[in-house]
Formats: C-alpha cells, sequence, structure tokens
C-alpha cells in the first residue's frame, strides 16, 4: 500500500490513464501506475523514467502534423533548457514576438513553425535521429494550428494523436 501525498492516507496502486498537465501541452498518460487515494481522490502518477517521457513528448510535439500552437512553442523551448530571450535571438525574432507567439496571440508562421522544429529536433537531447523523417514530413503539415492531445504509454515509448 501506498501513502497518499495531499492527505497522507493509505492510497492503491492502480493501472490507468492520467492527464499529465504539467508538461503545458494536451497530454494523456496511458496504462501507467497511479497512486489513487480512497479518502481526499487524489490521484498521483508514477513515472519511472521521466527523461525518456518528456524527450518522446518534445519528439511528438516536434513532429505533430498540425501547425505548433503557442504551448507548443513554450515546450520545446524549456525542453532545450532556453529562456525567451535566448530562444527569440536563436530564431532571430523580437522577444515581444515569441512573447505573442507563446499566449496564442499571434499564429506562428509557417517558416517560423519549420525552424522551431528544425531547432528542437537537431539540439533536443536524442531528438537528432528524427531529424530526416520529421524534415520529410513538413510537406504534409496541415496549414491551420490544431491542439491536439498526446496520448502517450510510457511502457511502449509510443503516442498518438487525439
Amino acid at each position: 500500500m501506498a501513502v497518499c501525498s495531499n492527505c497522507g492516507a493509505g492510497a492503491r496502486v492502480v493501472r490507468g490513464s492520467h492527464r499529465f498537465d504539467e508538461a503545458g501541452v494536451p497530454v494523456l498518460l496511458q496504462g501507467i501506475q497511479l497512486i489513487r487515494c480512497r479518502k481526499c481522490g487524489n490521484e498521483d502518477p508514477i513515472i519511472p523514467t521521466v527523461n525518456d517521457l518528456m524527450k518522446m513528448l518534445a519528439l511528438a510535439v516536434a513532429t505533430k502534423p498540425y501547425r505548433l500552437r503557442g504551448e507548443d512553442v513554450r515546450f520545446l523551448r524549456k525542453y532545450l533548457s532556453m529562456n525567451g530571450d535566448q530562444f527569440a535571438r536563436l530564431i532571430h525574432v523580437d522577444r515581444t514576438t515569441l512573447s505573442k507567439w507563446e499566449t496564442n496571440d499571434d499564429p506562428v508562421g509557417e517558416q517560423s513553425d519549420r525552424l522551431i522544429r528544425l531547432i528542437a529536433l537537431s539540439l533536443g537531447e536524442g531528438l537528432r535521429e528524427k531529424l530526416e523523417e520529421a524534415i520529410r514530413s513538413f510537406p504534409s503539415i496541415r496549414k491551420q494550428p490544431r491542439k491536439v492531445r498526446i496520448e502517450m504509454d510510457p511502457s511502449k515509448m509510443s503516442y498518438a494523436y487525439a
């Protein structure tokens, strides 16, 4: 039996799905272990390989078949451990422009979208091997940005878009 991180009561470990809101992009983790408290209803995911999970999520965001949205840009920037000024200089835009993209006040342009993906895949830890495949998929990226949920199965290291 486990202990609830919220109320300290005894909790049970079960398998299930969990919304991973901490990533900043819509993610549903599937088939993971969860500490579920009967007393207060709190649920904590057990994620043994957080670094691998974040790498898989960065790959999923960088290769999604829709134009990037603000939360995608922000996630990729943070995945690269860059602040707004550093990232804006890297992609040669004003910090205000980057901020407007990240808050969905302005859409990311098509060329900037591709550049951000290329930078994330080139500089992101363990993502470079997917670079060629991602570049070849650029013509099929749909022009309209769309909020999609990424469904991830950490045990299979796989993802899909919903």
